[in-house]
């Protein structure tokens, strides 16, 4: 089944509470900026961890690539700040 970006970002809110969430992409190779309390205090690759799992099997058959930015609110805040 093909995805859409829709699809990827409400699998994402589902499993994990975001206070900011952007996906855009073609249905098989997708980009998201998560912001989430969740990623406080974890590496980055502790942080994909967390997305992959909330996908879960789709990221086997459904959806080919995903390039996450996995950011704690104080981040992003530093970020946009800019």
């Amino acid at each position: 089944m093909l995805q859409t970006p829709e699809n990827v970002r409400a699998y994402i809110a589902e499993g994990l509470e975001c206070t900011h969430l952007e996906v855009d992409g073609d249905g098989r190779h997708f980009d998201a900026i998560i912001v989430s309390h969740a990623f406080d205090g974890k590496r980055l690759v502790q942080r994909h961890q967390l997305v992959y799992g909330v996908l879960g099997d789709r990221m086997k058959e459904e959806i080919h690539a995903l390039s996450i930015k996995a950011l704690t609110p104080s981040e992003w805040h530093a970020l946009n700040e800019l």
